[in-house]
């Protein structure tokens, strides 16, 4: 640090100039911009501008332009869903990213079943165990993990963030079991934060892979002889049907290793048609618990009269 007062001066000015500028420029910025620029210096910019494109049929934020994502606000689109997957070791045949796959079907298929909602980008690093020394999935190379703290830290300002931009209804999806905790967490603590603004579910119906099994049993799908892998048909076939690729179909079935606890993944015409029964039974039960956890959030609201005063 300077020991001259005026060189202090000059070094503190350094640092404070670029804030000023900023701050400033913020504040010169014309009050109805939107979408990263000036509306002063291009109607793009202005937050009623008309949307020059058509709207999108898409339900994911992350391909959505700010426009699509205003309009579907003003059209009632005020749910949105945080999916969150991991990183983490599947055996031998499934890629590491199996959680994040899962999502990018059953996300989508719920946010539709639901109507007036979207998915938030998936989450796709989250607790797997300790870091140094590993633990966990972490003693397997490629697992990526966080930090519990850091992981409510991301879904905190991950909600947040949405909360800020408008919506009023945030669903926590967990893919991981190790997600569930510090999804619950970060709910209830929003919850008391945002009420009466908006509300926010942990949606732990979602996790129910007994419900999955016992439906498709129904269907005739049932596993065998466990292999003890870190893998089973279910999610399997939930995989299937977004990439074949990632859960290595081709090789797997040139080396005659197309099957999982006892269940031939040979055919895969019957591949897609079971993955998407799967992704559709996961959609539905998961909007049904929606269901109930909104209609119970209405009947514990403050100030609500019950049905038999």
């Amino acid at each position: 640090m300077p020991r001259h007062p005026a060189a202090l001066l000059l070094c503190i000015a350094s640092l404070l100039l670029p804030a000023l500028a900023d701050a400033q420029g913020e504040a010169a910025m014309d009050p109805r911009s939107m979408g990263g620029g000036d509306c002063a210096k291009n109607a793009l910019n202005c937050r009623d501008t008309p949307n020059p494109l058509p709207a999108t049929d898409t339900v994911w934020l992350e391909q959505m332009t700010w426009m699509d994502v205003r309009d579907a606000l003003a059209a009632g689109k005020r749910s949105v869903l945080i999916p969150t997957g991991g990183t983490e070791p599947n055996g031998p045949w499934v890629a590491l990213g199996k959680h994040n796959v899962i999502l990018q079907a059953n996300c989508e298929s719920i946010a539709r079943r639901l109507g007036k909602a979207l998915c938030a980008p998936v989450i796709k690093h989250v607790p797997e165990g300790d870091i140094d020394p590993p633990t966990g999935h972490m003693r397997t190379p490629g697992t990526i993990s966080l930090r519990d703290d850091t992981f409510r830290a991301l879904l905190t300002d991950t909600a947040e963030s949405l909360i800020a931009g408008g919506f009023t209804e945030v669903l926590f999806i967990g893919d991981s079991g190790g997600n569930q905790a510090g999804q619950q967490a970060v709910a209830e603590a929003l919850s008391r934060k945002y009420a009466g603004r908006a509300r926010i579910f942990h949606v732990p119906a979602y996790y129910d892979y007994d419900a999955v099994i016992a439906h498709m049993a129904g269907k005739g799908l049932v596993e065998g002889k466990q292999e003890d892998l870190h893998d089973d048909a279910f999610t399997t076939l939930n995989m299937y049907v977004v990439d074949p690729e990632s859960v290595r179909f081709n090789a797997r079935r040139t080396a005659g290793r197309a099957s999982i606890n006892g269940v031939d993944l040979s055919d895969a015409a019957r591949n897609a048609e079971l993955g998407r029964q799967i992704v559709e039974f996961r959609a539905a039960f998961t909007v049904e618990s929606i269901q109930a956890l909104r209609a119970q959030a209405t009947a514990n609201r403050p100030g609500r009269k019950s049905a038999r005063s």
